[in-house]
């Protein structure tokens, strides 16, 4: 058994009100929580601080839980709605983004069973193949390189595995390289522990929230992804992308 977690929020620097745009008759995040609730998840609980957001989706059916303004990541809403919800350490929930409208729901199945089958580990994510060598330079997609028993070593926004002599045919670095999906599963425990840490330096220097926990010592799994997960919604690109797609 399992939770899904969707933090939500209207500020957006690139599309202000994300959250709330509309996307065949519906507002953006209506449509991240039907992908949640495809899925075998328990409860599907959206995690916000916007009044308007709350009431759209209440008017939905949907279970929200009003949380603080001033929490510097997704990551910490879930960890509020945690404490407020008083669930177990073992409990596993997914932290399934609010800009995430295409999330195939077998995905967010997927990384809470990796999480629930392995006991030793704090959080569970999915990667899956770079297909071009621009991806693969691209800063704006997140890298991550995993253990052969499926651990993560790094996560970065450069290039890795970096090939050093240069003379690697593309092929064979594709072949290699994985694109994170930035889709979560934690422990409850875990989530309890992790906001309690500073921010560490890498983390600060590449941006990546995940990055505190390895730092930290601590085991995240990483699982080829069972269905190919688009991009999330962060520009007005991949808004007018994810209209089509929906509308068809």
């Amino acid at each position: 058994m399992y939770r899904v977690v969707i933090p939500t929020r209207l500020d957006s620097t690139r599309l202000p009100g994300k959250a709330l745009i509309d996307i065949a008759g519906h507002p953006m995040v209506y449509w991240v929580w039907c992908r949640a609730r495809e899925s075998d998840a328990s409860e599907v609980i959206i995690a916000t601080d916007n009044e308007t957001i709350a009431s759209v989706m209440r008017d939905y059916g949907a279970d929200v839980v009003m949380t603080r303004s001033d929490h510097d990541s997704g990551t910490d809403r879930v960890a509020e709605v945690v404490s407020q919800r008083g669930w177990h350490d073992d409990d596993v929930l997914v932290n399934l983004q609010g800009d995430e409208p295409l999330m195939p729901s077998v995905n967010i199945d997927q990384v809470a069973r990796e999480l629930l089958s392995h006991p030793d580990a704090a959080m569970a994510t999915l990667s899956e193949p770079i297909s071009s060598i621009d991806e693969l330079s691209n800063p704006a997609v997140v890298k991550v390189v995993a253990s052969d028993e499926g651990r993560a070593l790094y996560f970065s926004r450069a290039a890795i595995p970096f090939p050093r002599d240069g003379a690697v045919c593309e092929q064979h670095i594709l072949a290699t390289a994985r694109r994170h999906v930035g889709l979560y599963a934690y422990r409850c425990g875990f989530l309890r522990r992790y906001i309690t840490w500073q921010p560490s330096a890498i983390e600060q220097l590449e941006k990546l929230e995940q990055l505190r926990a390895l730092s930290h010592g601590q085991t995240i799994r990483v699982v080829a992804a069972e269905a190919s997960s688009p991009i999330g919604v962060d520009t007005q690109a991949d808004l007018d992308g994810v209209r089509r797609l929906i509308e068809q």
